[in-house]
């Protein structure tokens, strides 16, 4: 079924209560009796009830609701009350090829508890046959964990602590962290990165490796590159605790369900991650529905708008669409088709601010002769116009256009193209190209020579082949790039 048709929507207003920041989606882990529940809010914009707050860790600090404990943090125990239980990591994860089965982590203080009924010199020689250690023997470091691909021991507390001094220095480095932390550097994650990632999500690390893998790897599945793993968990480290069924899988069937074609999936996710912390039914479904119905964007256009911007998703559409439809309106008269068909070519242009990106530009283009109309029919044509920079785009651009191409700014209004192209790498080039071979015509250069491929300009307008120009285009480049270095100098 089509997600437009199950969308609901109780008013339509510029103010809409599913459009503030939404909280993160992701639940807590409560300890009770040495298993994990995992609770699920009731809505995306609940805040959940936190448990058991006066906790104590075993060196005495106080715990958050979400630190998990020394047991095993597998293990789910069924609760009728709750609408759903999902098991952060089967034990059909763990290796079966460990030959020592060391678990993710151990916990075995209760082996060195003093018998009863013993006196102090008995209890001595108990407690080192317990631990196979003599009067004078060298101290047996205990293993930590498994490494990250789930095989060997760990060389003990102190080599780990020592490999991720920093962690340690700056926080209190708990070393069942350690095979998720060597996993990630697979990655390309350094130690400074998982210092920010704790910094940005105090909870990061709390997941064991196997369930950070089966994330990750669904992730690298649906299109994420490799090497955008690290961005991604250094802009939202929450996506560690973001399970596959219950979370992941749903988000991507929404964000397919708009359009979004499947070799765009793994840039849309790197570009916002943050769209798994935002409930489906609750903020991303009436988000669409407001570009819809309120802004005008067609449906069959949907993919596209979210595929060149996914953040339009993950902010607030409402004000950020009010407030440039109100300044374009009142500016440039534009509107509300002009002003859509702007936001549906370039929706980067709800997030540019209107005093330091949108109102510069506008003057800009008034301030070389164009009409409001024309500044209108350019932004209509070509709103990428807004995202270009000033003085190292649109200025020499216009300079040239007007000192070497004798051109009129008018020109403009039928080929807004030009701006868009690049001085150094297409226009410079194929005007001076002609220029050498002659074939510039008398008065303004023809603006439509710069705008198809090197193909067709050298089959239609130089007559020569490919090679040549390139040639030119390299040799002219070179040139230009001593003069610089020779100023420089």
């Amino acid at each position: 079924m089509s997600i437009f048709s199950s969308f609901s929507l109780f008013s339509i207003s510029p103010h809409l209560h599913f459009l503030s920041p939404p909280a993160i989606v992701e639940a807590p882990f409560i300890s009770y009796n040495h298993y994990y529940r995992l609770l699920t809010p009731p809505s995306a914009h609940s805040n959940p009830k936190l448990l058991k707050s006066n906790r104590r860790s075993r060196f005495g600090e106080a715990l958050s609701a979400f630190h998990h404990d020394d047991d095993d943090e597998d293990e789910v125990m069924e609760d009728s009350n709750l609408s759903s239980v999902v098991v952060d990591g089967d034990k059909d994860d763990k290796d079966d090829d460990d030959d020592d089965g060391v678990p993710w982590f151990n916990d075995d203080e209760d082996e060195f508890a003093e018998p009863a009924n013993l006196n102090r010199g008995e209890q001595r020689s108990q407690l080192l046959a317990a631990t196979k250690l003599r009067p004078g023997s060298p101290k047996k470091t205990s293993s930590v964990g498994t490494k990250a691909d789930g095989k060997g021991k760990w060389e003990g507390k102190k080599g780990p602590k020592k490999k991720y001094s920093q962690l340690a220095e700056e926080f209190r480095l708990d070393t069942r962290w350690i095979p998720l932390l060597d996993y990630l550097t697979t990655f390309g994650m350094k130690e400074s990165h998982f210092v920010q990632m704790y910094r940005r999500h105090a909870n990061a690390f709390h997941i064991n490796v196997y369930s950070a893998r089966e994330r990750l790897d669904y992730l690298l599945k649906v299109g994420v590159k490799h090497n955008d793993i690290k961005r991604i968990l250094l802009r939202q480290p929450q996506v560690l605790g973001y399970t596959v069924d219950s979370n992941m899988k749903s988000h991507v069937a929404f964000l397919m369900d708009l359009g979004i074609p499947d070799s765009k999936l793994g840039q849309v996710i790197t570009a916002a991650p943050s769209i798994f912390s935002y409930s489906v039914q609750n903020s991303l479904k009436p988000t669409v529905r407001y570009l819809i119905e309120e802004v005008g964007i067609k449906k069959s256009d949907l993919g596209k708008v979210v595929t060149l911007s996914p953040q339009i998703l993950v902010q607030r559409v409402d004000i950020t669409w009010n407030d440039r439809y109100d300044f374009l309106s009142e500016e440039l008269g534009a509107p509300k088709e002009s002003i859509v068909k702007m936001v549906t070519k370039h929706p980067q242009l709800l997030h540019y601010s209107i005093e330091d990106g949108l109102l510069p530009r506008i003057n800009f283009l008034r301030s070389i002769g164009m009409q409001d109309s024309e500044v209108l029919k350019v932004l209509t044509s070509l709103t990428q116009v807004l995202s270009l920079s000033l003085e190292q785009n649109l200025r020499p651009k216009y300079k040239y256009l007007v000192n070497e191409l004798q051109n009129e700014v008018q020109s403009l209004t039928k080929y807004p193209m030009y701006l868009s192209l690049s001085l150094e790498q297409r226009i410079r080039p194929r005007h001076r190209f002609l220029v050498y071979l002659k074939k510039a015509p008398e008065g303004p250069f023809p603006l439509s020579s710069l705008v198809p491929t090197d193909e067709s300009f050298c089959q239609q307008w130089a007559g020569t082949s490919v090679d040549k120009y390139l040639a030119f285009r390299q040799s002219m480049m070179l040139k230009e790039l001593a003069k610089k270095y020779e100023k420089q100098g």
